[in-house]
């Protein structure tokens, strides 16, 4: 059961269902929230079903502890204490399901003095450090994708808290409140980067290995204005980078970092010389660690997806599959995403509703 959210609580309901969950999302009867793409076109409401709910109508309370006896886990992403004053908060529907898995996720906590506060993905990342690692040490840190915060050390933190206590639900039989906090994940995910720190190695903006800085860890511009991803990180796959591109390995020396931003600029101009399909025609079947920097409309297109089939179709919308894979279970094909209120009689029904119930709710304004 996900109370309608956004960011990484859709996420991990997506998550969720991909994995066989029975994921019921409750769509508020008058949403105001801002969407990035209309809900019968987002991925991350795929496989669910959807019931809308006004959750301050009276006559709408019986129906969601209907809904929270029925369910093994409850994910919500409100600000700490809007729940509790909705009575929805994990004391109060521990009273009726004591086996419920509560599943809370913020961007700051539950505690905290930044609890309260507003803020975004970019703000969670500025302030776990890992923002101030990335990018040109003489630019401003550049602006991220929401995949770091939201959906990695957000909605997939979440899920794994969630697995985790079901997991110790079948041994001890009692529920968990989970307090997933997306600051906390991606303090979590910069923990080689502590490792290095202790170590005394170079860390910040333009002195790591993973900012750009090292010319053998970086994207190259080609000649046609495509780009070009640069991974070879070890010696044996930067040696075959370098035999590629026709370069002699003596002049390129791979650990003299005082000549890292002259290799750079080299490298800046031979990859220049060549568009990028030119690129991926010399680096085929190698090992160099080199790669297209594709777009989003090219990515399912690419052979390896198609032949691993990484990206499918539900809905008419091309997205992600399913992840991980499993052998012994495969996981089904997602199932269409829906609209808001979809499957309202369908989900009352089986909570043992009527259909004059049914009538008599809609009626009212309690669900639509």
């Amino acid at each position: 059961m996900h109370l309608g959210s956004l960011g990484p609580g859709p996420f991990a309901a997506m998550l969720l269902a991909d994995l066989g969950c029975d994921v019921v999302v409750v769509d508020r009867v008058d949403d105001k929230m801002a969407r990035s793409s209309p809900p019968d076109k987002d991925p991350r409401r795929r496989s669910q079903r959807s019931i809308r709910i006004d959750l301050k109508h009276p006559r709408a309370r019986p129906v969601l502890e209907l809904l929270i006896r029925r369910a093994d886990v409850l994910v919500e992403g409100m600000r700490p204490g809007v729940a509790e004053r909705l009575g929805l908060g994990p004391e109060d529907c521990s009273r009726f399901n004591p086996r419920l898995v509560y599943a809370r996720m913020t961007g700051w906590g539950q505690d905290g003095p930044l609890a309260d506060r507003a803020g975004h993905d970019i703000n969670y990342v500025a302030a776990s450090g890992a923002l101030f690692a990335m990018g040109d040490p003489d630019r401003p840190p550049p602006v991220p994708l929401n995949l770091l915060g939201d959906y990695a050390g957000g909605g997939a933190y979440l899920v794994l808290g969630v697995v985790a206590a079901l997991f110790r639900r079948e041994r001890d039989g009692g529920g968990e409140v989970i307090d997933a906090a997306i600051v906390d994940g991606v303090a979590s995910l910069t923990s080689a980067a502590f490792g290095m720190l202790a170590a005394g190695a170079p860390s910040g903006r333009g002195t790591n290995l993973f900012d750009g800085s090292a010319p053998f860890y970086r994207t190259y511009e080609a000649r046609d204005g495509g780009f070009v991803a640069v991974g070879a990180l070890e010696a044996q796959f930067y040696e075959q980078m370098l035999e590629r591109m026709g370069l002699p390995l003596a002049e390129w020396p791979q650990a003299d970092r005082s000549r890292w931003p002259d290799l750079t600029e080299r490298l800046a101009r031979e990859f220049r010389s060549r568009d990028r399909l030119d690129w991926e025609r010399i680096f085929a079947g190698s090992d160099a660690c080199v790669t297209a920097v594709v777009s989003f409309d090219e990515a399912p297109r690419q052979s390896h997806h198609v032949q691993r089939a990484t990206y499918v179709e539900a809905g008419g919308v091309v997205q992600p599959a399913p992840a991980p894979r499993f052998e012994r279970s495969p996981l089904a094909s997602p199932r269409p995403s829906p609209r808001p209120g979809r499957d309202t009689d369908a989900v009352l029904a089986d909570l043992g509703l009527t259909v004059a119930e049914i009538d008599a709710l809609r009626a009212a304004g309690a669900v639509a």
